[in-house]
């Protein structure tokens, strides 16, 4: 067993779950990501380890799973090392059009992703998520927090539910953004596959607002890449709809992590609302066909 022949760690103090990461080296010089997770976690570390070695098998650059077991802190799982720099830091220092082409290449890795099928007997889409933006709604409703503009965004919801009726579904990253992915050569490698879900393939992109933020180029060229050019109006019009639905619950879901989140998702519930035009809008002001990004 790998693990056995741990040496050294060091502790990797990032990300929102709830595991203990390291940096670790073992007796023959090899580095991996370990992760610890606890006991309870042992039948979803033992499910992310197969879904990872499925997605392995679509070719994409990630952070793949090596070997998983238990140990006496609990569940472990490791994974290969990624060399590499977070995209977060990497991109603000790229030119426009650099930006534009590792876009591509994430949304071009994503299509591959959506490639592997959803259960068979997996729950019916409009079903599911019309359920969940019930929550959402009445999430938003009960929270302390109350920012303008939140109604545009019920709005579009009960305008909208319409939309999902007979989408396909397939696997999901589950938290497909800027945040978890690297730049390792000078290409993009996807990390932290622990939300994996199924669903509307489309519905995957309602991370992007964390990639339209820091990079527009880069959101545009994901867009694009995942479509092979620009993508049909249904899916701006679906994404409103999936973005608005994550947005309008944003704000509550900070409120435990105290002020300085809360204002974060403030301010992007901000720049949700002037993209789309207070939701008038199904295309973000983001998006810019590489052509206008080549002349800038």
């Amino acid at each position: 067993m790998i693990f056995d022949t741990i040496v050294s760690r060091e502790l990797v103090d990032k990300g929102w779950s709830g595991d203990k990461k390291y940096h670790v080296y073992t007796r023959d010089g090899g580095e991996y990501l370990l992760r610890i997770s606890p006991m309870e976690r042992l039948e979803q570390r033992r499910e992310l380890f197969r879904v990872q070695k499925t997605a392995e098998e679509t070719g994409v650059r990630m952070c793949a799973a090596v070997e998983t077991g238990v140990c006496e802190e609990g569940v472990y799982l490791l994974q290969t090392w990624v060399h590499g720099q977070d995209a977060e830091d990497v991109l603000p220092d790229e030119t426009e059009e650099r930006q534009y082409a590792l876009g591509m290449d994430a949304g071009k890795m994503l299509q591959k992703l959506h490639r592997i099928p959803a259960p068979a007997d997996q729950a019916d889409w409009e079903k599911r998520f019309n359920a969940k933006m019930d929550r959402k709604i009445t999430l938003h409703r009960q929270c302390p927090v109350q920012y303008a503009g939140a109604e545009h965004f019920i709005r579009y919801i009960e305008e909208n539910r319409h939309l999902l009726k007979n989408r396909p579904q397939s696997f999901q990253h589950g938290d497909y953004h800027t945040g978890n992915m690297m730049v390792e050569d000078g290409k993009i490698v996807i990390i932290d596959f622990d939300r994996f879900d199924y669903g509307d393939p489309w519905e995957e992109f309602n991370r992007i607002v964390w990639c339209a933020q820091l990079s527009p180029a880069f959101a545009g060229g994901m867009v694009d890449g995942y479509f092979d050019g620009p993508p049909p109006d249904m899916f701006w019009r679906l994404l409103a709809l999936y973005i608005a639905s994550n947005t309008l619950s944003s704000v509550a879901w900070a409120v435990p992590y105290g002020q300085q989140q809360i204002n974060v998702m403030l301010k992007q519930a901000a720049d949700v609302l002037a993209w789309y035009d207070d939701m008038h809008k199904t295309c973000p002001k983001w998006y810019q066909p590489i052509q206008k990004i080549e002349k800038n």
